[in-house]
């Protein structure tokens, strides 16, 4: 399996830390040089390992806020 190379460029928030330490966060990533997406996952206190997670584009991150707002 290839090796999967990423660059966190910012880190927007916590959401939530389990008790050995894994955080699940939401950050700007680039995936393996190519354009930075949003992503929700959790990682290892050292960020040596991830869980599965998701990526948003823009767009993507733009509409989940608008039926968030909506979703009471």
């Amino acid at each position: 399996m290839a090796e999967i190379k990423y660059e966190i460029i910012e880190n927007i928030g916590v959401l939530s830390e389990s008790p050995k330490g894994w955080k699940k966060e939401l950050n700007l990533i680039s995936w393996n040089g190519r354009e930075p997406k949003y992503d929700l996952r959790d990682w290892s206190p050292d960020r040596e390992k991830m869980g599965k997670g998701i990526t948003l584009t823009k767009e993507e991150i733009i509409q989940l806020r608008a039926m968030l707002q909506d979703f009471q």
